[in-house]
């Protein structure tokens, strides 16, 4: 059974992308991946219809589903389904479309 999911307002599913680093760097100082304060990059998977401003007006939001973005590491909500994890934004949690 496929699960689907629809974000509400200005919210967006994003799907992490796993980043790979260079391994076997020489030389400097080693800094563990916890204290490291890097923002994420993911998939936009869906995308809510938008913000409504205060005259009720719909405002679109500026990413679409298949962009790779940049988001704030610890900002939106993460969820998992069908197994896999996702993490729900708002609009302003993202950084970035990489391009």
């Amino acid at each position: 059974m496929t699960t689907k999911l629809r974000p509400i307002g200005d919210r967006v599913l994003v799907e992490p992308v796993e980043e790979i680093e260079a391994k076997g760097k020489k030389g400097g100082i080693i800094i563990p991946d916890t204290a490291k304060e890097k923002p994420m990059t993911g998939v936009v998977v869906a995308v809510g219809t938008g913000k409504t401003s205060d005259d009720g007006k719909k405002v679109p939001i500026e990413v679409k589903k298949g962009d790779r973005v940049l988001v704030n590491k610890y900002g939106g909500t993460e969820i998992k389904l069908e197994g896999k994890d996702y993490r729900i934004l708002n609009s302003e949690d993202i950084l970035a479309v990489l391009e």
